[in-house]
């Protein structure tokens, strides 16, 4: 596999072991694998990436920006909030910075087929980037993701199964799967780095000074992994003097790793019959749920689960306030008002808030909510 210079492999965040780049768990334990780099070779975010430019499947993600949202720091009552508007990806969500490296690594390993189960966005972003690679997808969804997934699932040239029910009956109908197919299934270390990434460019956004918190809309909490090692590894390289604290926000029917986190369990208990209007976030046994209430330990954060009604009505306030965001991103608005009224930021602190997913992809949502308001 060719990586970059920067690039040291894989150690398991569960043991510690270290790992080959084509392993998608850890060996020894099954642990979830997150990417290690060499501090000595980053100087800056692009020295981070763990594949040289001739051997990346890109489409031109990242260089998302960071919007301020000034009405809603007054609000808050912080010095500062910005939006980092993770819908302006190719694909319109997170979810492209995440494939772009699992697909990279795939076709690395001679790949002619990836497969994934998903809620919807990382099936649409994987067929995208196996056929820029050339290569063949097929994603297993529930039969509630929402139709723009599966349509531009079959305009990239991707095959699908849609199976009955919610999203773990789409994880069952992948692992009972007996095709013939490389996986890039949330949880898979190079869609950790993805993460890795995003929180090196939010650095840079900033001219490398950190915000004091970021929240971050949570599903399987394999970003929230790769936040906390971005950010640790700035820090490290000398580019950060602080790692922010790194706050998860789950819809409140569906939040394995905030109600963890509120209980003080080092492990989430699967959610029995999760029911959360926010499809991409109704995520009941997180792939990389113990990796990411570590890594919100870490830097000293945490977690909060906002009911569904907050959410929608933050993704309102938000389109009203900032930049266009869906459910997904109301989640990290509903959950930074929660967090202020938890007393967790100072007046003083500058606060960055990730919309995982563009507003046009869950329009129907807040246009139903706009309408149960009689608007």
């Amino acid at each position: 596999m060719q990586t970059t210079a920067a690039f040291r492999g894989l150690s398991c965040t569960a043991c510690g072991a270290s790992a080959d780049p084509d392993e998608e768990r850890c060996p020894d334990c099954g642990g979830v694998l997150a990417p290690e780099y060499d501090a000595d070779e980053v100087a800056s975010a692009d020295d981070a990436r763990p594949f040289p430019t001739d051997a990346a499947v890109s489409i031109d993600e990242g260089a998302t920006p960071l919007v301020a949202v000034p009405t809603l720091a007054d609000e808050l009552g912080v010095a500062s909030v910005a939006v980092k508007d993770e819908g302006r990806n190719p694909t319109g969500s997170l979810a492209d910075r995440k494939l772009a490296l699992a697909v990279s690594a795939a076709v690395q390993q001679g790949a002619e087929r990836v497969a994934t189960p998903s809620p919807g966005n990382g099936a649409q972003a994987a067929a995208a980037y196996a056929a820029r690679a050339d290569a063949d997808s097929k994603g297993f969804v529930p039969s509630r993701c929402p139709f723009l997934n599966k349509a531009m699932v079959n305009v990239h040239g991707g095959d699908m199964y849609v199976v009955e029910g919610r999203y773990p009956d789409a994880v069952a109908a992948f692992e009972d799967s007996d095709e013939t197919f490389t996986s890039v299934a949330p949880g898979h270390p190079f869609r950790v780095a993805g993460g890795v990434a995003l929180a090196l460019e939010l650095l840079d956004d900033r001219a490398w000074t950190a915000p004091d918190a970021v929240v971050h809309p949570t599903g399987h909490g394999e970003t929230v992994v790769g936040l906390e090692r971005g950010f640790a590894l700035a820090a490290a390289a000398g580019l950060v003097d602080a790692v922010p604290r790194l706050y998860a926000a789950q819809p409140d029917s569906s939040a394995p790793i905030a109600d963890a986190v509120r209980d003080g369990a080092a492990d989430p208990t699967p959610v029995e019959h999760p029911d959360t209007i926010v499809g991409p976030l109704e995520i009941p046994d997180p792939a990389a749920g113990t990796a990411a209430i570590d890594a919100l330990h870490a830097t000293d954060g945490g977690a909060v689960a906002v009911p569904d009604e907050d959410v929608l009505q933050g993704a309102v306030d938000g389109c009203e306030m900032g930049p266009e965001i869906g459910a997904t991103g109301g989640t990290a608005v509903a959950g930074v008002r929660a967090l202020t009224d938890r007393e967790a930021l100072a007046p003083d602190e500058d606060v960055v808030l990730v919309n995982s997913v563009a507003g046009s992809k869950e329009a129907d949502l807040l246009r139903s909510h706009l309408m149960s308001q009689g608007l």
